[in-house]
């Protein structure tokens, strides 16, 4: 698959936290460093996320918002 994101940050998956209609999904993508993902919850079934698993987080550019401390 190709895809047009260029920020694909792959790891594992060490916690998922499903709802009934949202899951969140954490993928540690380095030592110490985690990224969580709200996806709906037929997608997490779709995908058969578990914990310990591989994943990757694809983060389109333009979704992501920058902060600093003032």
């Amino acid at each position: 698959m190709k895809l047009s994101a260029r920020n694909i940050l792959s790891g594992k998956i060490t916690a998922i936290k499903k709802g009934p209609i949202s899951t969140l999904v954490t993928i540690e993508i380095a030592p110490g460093v985690p990224i969580t993902a709200s996806v709906t919850t037929s997608a997490a079934n779709e995908l058969k996320l578990k914990k310990g698993g591989t994943a990757s987080a694809v983060i389109k550019a333009s979704s992501v918002m920058v902060g600093v401390e003032e």
